[in-house]
């Protein structure tokens, strides 16, 4: 029987047992490190992807809030009715503004944010309903069809409402005020812990005034209350300040200004809670 030449035979040989355990071996200790190294990077970047998004979660409801009140109008619902379509508590707003969204129509719409509950608890409700004139008699925003829900915000994070007339007060109501609010304030906390967070903000509604009052023009103007205040007068009435107050006291066909809520008081409220 030929046998063939050492050096030709170790040619064509294979690994030996040994060198395959040790290459096993090795392969092992290479997929274990790279486990521990994933399992402890990876529960890391899943926080930092969920604060991220929570981040952005909270910027696109705070944005959709703030702009909301700030385009609220002042609309009666009737032609009859003196008073603005305007309902605040702390839990929920209602609100008359121009439409907007996709495949809107123009005109006007009233939207309700509000707290509502569904199979994952308690969320924070974006709804609307195109404006229509109400009919005589008692009015009540409930009256209306709300569609189009949108999730705002969600359990555990909560946010309530309060509302100023610019004078510094702040009240969780406001209804049947002959006059729109100059501030709303949301806060935003932590229903887990009862935290404020620090994301809370305000808006600054752009017209709080029927346009009757440029100028004085209404003797209504000067005798309005609002809620804030605890029935006082309006912020706008009896304070030379103001800017209706002194456009009301300036000579007949003197430069007038619309009346916003661009008050010092206004501001100096808005600058206090930034504070």
């Amino acid at each position: 029987m030929m046998h063939l030449p050492r050096s030709k035979r170790s040619a064509v040989a294979g690994f030996t047992l040994i060198e395959a355990l040790i290459a096993a071996t090795l392969m092992g200790m290479v997929l274990i490190a790279m486990g521990a190294i994933t399992a402890q990077w990876l529960p890391s970047w899943n926080r930092g992807f969920m604060r991220v998004q929570r981040s952005e979660l909270f910027a696109v409801a705070l944005n959709r809030l703030a702009s909301d009140l700030a385009a609220s109008e002042f609309v009666t619902p009737n032609r009859e009715s003196k008073l603005p379509i305007f309902e605040g508590t702390a839990s929920a707003v209602t609100l008359v503004r121009s439409a907007v969204g996709p495949n809107t129509e123009g005109g006007l719409e009233v939207v309700r944010m509000a707290e509502a509950t569904d199979r994952q608890g308690i969320a924070l409700l974006r709804m609307r309903a195109p404006f229509a004139p109400f009919g005589l008699g008692e009015v009540s925003a409930d009256q209306l069809s709300f569609t189009d829900p949108v999730v705002l915000l969600r359990a555990p994070f909560r946010v309530s409402f309060s509302y100023s007339s610019g004078d510094g007060s702040w009240s969780d109501t406001w209804r049947n005020a002959g006059q729109l609010p100059s501030v709303v304030r949301f806060l935003v906390r932590d229903s887990t812990t009862g935290r404020t967070l620090a994301i809370s903000s305000a808006a600054i509604v752009h017209v709080e005034l029927p346009a009757d009052c440029v100028g004085g023009a209404s003797q209504a103007c000067g005798s309005q209350s609002s809620p804030a205040a605890g029935g006082a007068a309006s912020p706008t009435a009896n304070n030379p300040a103001s800017p209706a107050a002194s456009d009301a006291a300036s000579p007949a066909g003197g430069p007038v200004d619309f009346p916003t809520n661009n008050s010092t008081a206004s501001r100096d409220a808005a600058r206090g809670f930034s504070r």
